[in-house]
């Protein structure tokens, strides 16, 4: 069942990442949401289940992409691997230590991800540090988020349901 969910998460951030990218290119801010999902589940999970979805996420994103097939399936599959271990070895349960392992996970992503293009492809030009720096700024405010929102869904649900006995207990005695 956890399978079917990274593989769901991992079409997820595809989806929006093709989506939204036009949108946020517009006003100055890129994201991969790809970088986001390996590493949350790596963190969750550990490094071999870092490792199988960021390969599997990266060599999506290269099917989609027009590049070298492969260069994201290599960088994302290292960066899964090693978020796993650091979500092992460390105690990365608050969000400083979150932010700190999603932005340098999304720097080490780009790095390897253009440094391998450059070793191929010489004609492609690596990005501006700005543009690297706001691509990884956000993507650790997008895995921050999640995994806040991930903490605080159950006991959402468990208000919700000691508020829906509670209303049947007392529409019945009254």
């Amino acid at each position: 069942m956890r399978t079917l969910y990274v593989a769901l998460a991992i079409i997820a951030a595809l989806v929006l990442q093709t989506t939204l990218s036009p949108i946020l290119d517009r006003v100055g801010i890129a994201i991969d949401l790809g970088v986001v999902v390996v590493v949350f589940v790596g963190l969750l999970t550990g490094p071999a289940a870092g490792l199988l979805t960021g390969s599997a996420t990266g060599l999506a994103q290269d099917a989609l992409a027009s590049g070298i097939v492969g260069v994201s399936g290599l960088s994302k599959t290292l960066v899964g691997f090693l978020a796993g271990v650091l979500g092992t070895a460390f105690v990365v349960a608050r969000p400083v230590p979150r932010i700190v392992v999603f932005f340098g996970a999304s720097l080490l992503d780009a790095g390897i991800f253009f440094g391998l293009h450059v070793i191929f492809d010489p004609r492609i030009a690596p990005p501006a540090v700005a543009t690297v720096l706001v691509r990884a700024i956000a993507s650790a405010t997008a895995g921050v988020t999640a995994f806040e929102l991930m903490e605080a869904w159950p006991r959402f649900a468990e208000r919700r349901r000691l508020a829906r006995s509670k209303a049947r207990v007392g529409g019945r005695g009254g």
